[in-house]
């Protein structure tokens, strides 16, 4: 629409109400003009019969109701695309920051998307490759899965997204693959630690960056996921590649919505956050998956920062609802110097069992991530009675299995910032640690799997031998 309204009535914080409007939808597009001449760009929250509340995208200051024009462009906002955009910075709206050129884009899409009809997704069912073991191997990652990361303040969230944004691969040759990376309501050190870590890798030419930083509006925040999953979306659907999507931190994204719902006088929901967070999360959750007939899909793995450590706080209990499972850190294991310190036990894979086994990962990889959960659970509850009782109060097949909890976490949980594992050395460091135990203890695993690849382990005084 050209016509140009001077009817602004009332401003409250980013917001606008603008009325006697005819035509307006939505989520629309506007061009605020000040009275000096500057511009600035706004969106449609809400319109009620001739009423539209209009947020300001950089904030109201020097906005005053009269003399200041606004138009509505007749579209939502768009994010133009075109190969182009892989290895280069964009801030939350889309714009480069990297000091690159332009992109002159192919076409422009709707950062909200379309809704995946149910009965053309395919399901998840191939083993995508971190290159961390307790992922891989206790909680695998499936190609089109939405998969959390459950953190917490002060845990090295950040460096793990950095990690698994450098390593992740899809193990089909010849199959393209890229990351589409998204920070929002980080520090400048933050930000300035991601660009560098994907410029200094390498992983930069495969990826696309959104970053938001923490001094940025608000209705930004809300804009860079959907501005990155709408960059997904074309890598994905028209160029055929399989995408990785990194979210983080979704905690900061909700805290946006939360301030934005506050400023619209909302009637606010739990812990004040709005009644419509989980239908606002599922729109940006459920755009993961396959699609049948296309190539290219979409992987998500959210981060999110829970507030308190508490799992029951509405934004892990919601994203918990939506996703299928959730990689939780624990604040003890990373209090004995443990990177990554992934918690197994709470720790969640929902299709785990579609993405591993013969022509996927290896054969054995079922039993051997059973026989490790199971060991390693026994020998947490062992080494609980031990603070209790004491260790003389322990038997020795009890003390064998503390002795492979402790071992799990410094071997297998505990790995370096740029150490890449395959499957195959998991599994084989799985099933060394496998050899601390008695063979008889191994009730998870097929016995054609044991004589293949299990090893006594030489320091267990010989129990294991004799059990053998």
């Amino acid at each position: 629409m050209d016509k140009e309204y001077l009817t602004i009535k009332e401003i409250a914080g980013p917001l606008l109400l603008v009325q006697d409007v005819r035509g307006i939808s939505y989520g629309e597009i506007a061009e605020l003009r000040l009275p000096n001449g500057q511009t600035r760009q706004a969106r449609v929250l809400e319109v009620q019969e001739d009423n539209a509340l209009v947020q300001v995208f950089e904030g109201t200051d020097g906005i005053a109701t009269s003399g200041t024009k606004i138009r509505f462009l007749g579209r939502g906002q768009e994010f133009g695309v075109s190969p182009d955009i892989m290895g280069r910075v964009f801030d939350g709206f889309g714009r480069p920051i990297d000091d690159g050129p332009e992109i002159i884009p192919d076409k422009r899409l709707n950062i909200n998307g379309n809704p995946i009809n149910p009965f053309a997704r395919d399901y998840p069912n191939e083993f995508i490759q971190t290159g961390i073991s307790t992922i891989d191997v206790m909680n695998t990652l499936v190609r089109g899965q939405k998969l959390p990361i459950f953190s917490a303040s002060g845990l090295p969230h950040s460096r793990l997204a950095a990690q698994i944004a450098r390593q992740a691969r899809v193990l089909k040759t010849g199959d393209r693959f890229a990351v589409v990376f998204a920070a929002m309501g980080i520090t400048f050190e933050e930000a300035n630690f991601f660009i560098e870590d994907f410029r200094r890798t390498g992983a930069l030419q495969r990826a696309v960056l959104f970053i938001n930083l923490a001094d940025d509006p608000p209705i930004e925040r809300i804009a860079t996921p959907r501005m990155a999953l709408t960059a997904a979306e074309y890598l994905a659907y028209e160029l055929d590649i399989h995408v990785l999507i990194i979210l983080t931190d979704m905690t900061n994204y909700c805290e946006a919505l939360r301030e934005i719902s506050a400023a619209r006088k909302e009637v606010p929901g739990r812990r004040g956050y709005p009644g419509y967070m989980y239908t606002d999360l599922s729109t940006i959750y459920e755009r993961a998956g396959r699609i049948q007939g296309r190539n290219g899909s979409i992987t998500q793995f959210p981060i999110l920062t829970m507030p308190e450590d508490d799992k029951t706080h509405p934004i892990p209990d919601l994203t918990g609802y939506i996703t299928e499972g959730q990689i939780i850190l624990d604040r003890s294991i990373n209090a004995k110097g443990i990177y990554p310190p992934v918690d197994v036990l709470p720790s969640l894979s929902r299709l785990k069992d579609k993405g591993i086994g013969q022509g996927k990962t290896r054969a054995d990889h079922a039993g051997v991530m059973n026989q490790l959960y199971a060991a390693y659970a026994r020998g947490k509850e062992a080494e609980e009675l031990a603070v209790v009782l004491g260790e003389g109060a322990l038997t020795p097949t009890d003390l064998l299995f503390m002795k492979f909890a402790g071992a799990f976490e410094q071997q297998f949980v505990r790995q370096g910032e740029d150490e890449n594992r395959s499957i195959e050395q998991s599994l084989d460091l799985g099933w060394k640690l496998l050899g601390i135990l008695p063979r008889s203890e191994l009730k998870r695993v097929r016995d054609e799997y044991i004589e293949k690849y299990w090893r006594p382990a030489a320091s267990a005084d010989g129990a294991e031998k004799s059990e053998g």
